[in-house]
């Protein structure tokens, strides 16, 4: 198993690799651009590389699929659960490249995750038993499959898609998460969804090379919304929904934030390299940051935050590792 985790790694690092440079003079001349609002004269930069994302990751599956298939190869991967992942990823991502083209309203971004989880409902994925805190083991039964699933994937895909707008920071903390939870999944025996999350973390990283400071290429919702997917997908297929929560505490915190302000957009204000949270008060975690240093650069607010996704993912760690 561990080879083909390395090579669901490189198979999606390369495919994504090579697709972003070829992708950006395209993505400019057809005119998806984005503006890069934390920079003076905010620049337009291409968006939607996290096609390269999710082509990256599905190719890694695809070769899985077809080593399992038709080599009698990875006996101990779930192919219905690959398929399910799968499918649940792609049609998020259709919902991210429709927000891209045409910015679907907040109602809508926020529900039709419901309905891209229905593979995942199909096939009753995930176990129903589960340890919660304080209150020991609880099987829920049909709710689970039924409520749960929809319910995480997304929550996962939207909260992921809530805290970005900086260089580098959705594909850094996306990266991040990956990493951690394809350590608790191998440390459980969890192979089919250690072999989904390192195929997402080979992309996230081709896609982190293109999108670091000064970004080259803006992921866009169908980057954000898909990593969440995989989040969620992975943590469904391998029990181990804690550390899933844990991983995106400080996606839920923006989300919380920005929710109790209505959505507003949360950018700061750029003045000699640095950018100061508004003086209507923070919005988001990102101005919060912004107001508790008294004013930091792009490049420092995303090694913040990615640093901030690297202690939940230790944290996470930790728990499994002692319980």
């Amino acid at each position: 198993m561990i080879w083909s985790g390395w090579l669901a790694l490189l198979v999606s690092f390369v495919v994504a690799f090579i697709a972003l440079p070829v992708m950006i003079p395209r993505l400019g001349r057809v005119g998806l651009v984005g503006q890069d609002m934390q920079k003076p004269g905010r620049p337009r930069i291409p968006e939607m590389g996290g096609l390269a994302l999710v082509t990256g990751f599905g190719a890694a599956l695809l070769v899985a699929i077809a080593l399992k298939t038709f080599f009698h190869l990875l006996p101990r991967v779930d192919l219905v659960g690959l398929l399910a992942v799968l499918a649940t990823v792609l049609l998020i991502a259709l919902v991210g490249i429709l927000d891209d083209l045409i910015a679907v309203r907040q109602i809508v971004k926020a529900v039709t995750p419901l309905f891209a989880a229905l593979p995942l409902v199909a096939i009753r994925s995930g176990y129903t038993v589960l340890n919660l805190p304080f209150v020991g083991y609880v099987n829920f039964g049909l709710l689970y499959p039924l409520v749960f699933v929809p319910l995480g994937v997304t929550g996962a895909a939207n909260a992921m898609n809530m805290l970005a707008g900086f260089n580098g920071v959705e594909v850094g903390m996306g990266a991040v998460a990956f990493l951690a939870l394809t350590v608790i999944a191998l440390s459980l025996g969890k192979l089919t969804a250690a072999l989904i999350l390192l195929a997402a973390l080979g992309a996230a990283l081709a896609c982190l090379y293109y999108n670091w400071y000064p970004a080259r290429i803006f992921i866009g919702d169908v980057g954000t919304l898909s990593m969440g997917a995989v989040l969620a997908s992975a943590v469904i297929l391998g029990n181990f929904e804690t550390a899933g929560v844990i991983l995106v505490i400080p996606h839920l915190f923006d989300l919380v934030l920005k929710a109790a302000h209505g959505f507003p957009k949360s950018f700061g204000i750029c003045h000699r390299g640095k950018l100061y949270c508004p003086e209507s008060g923070p919005v988001g975690l990102g101005q919060l940051i912004m107001k508790l240093s008294g004013g930091i650069s792009e490049r420092n607010l995303t090694l913040v935050l990615i640093g901030l996704e690297v202690l939940m993912g230790l944290i996470a760690v930790w728990l499994y590792a002692r319980f």
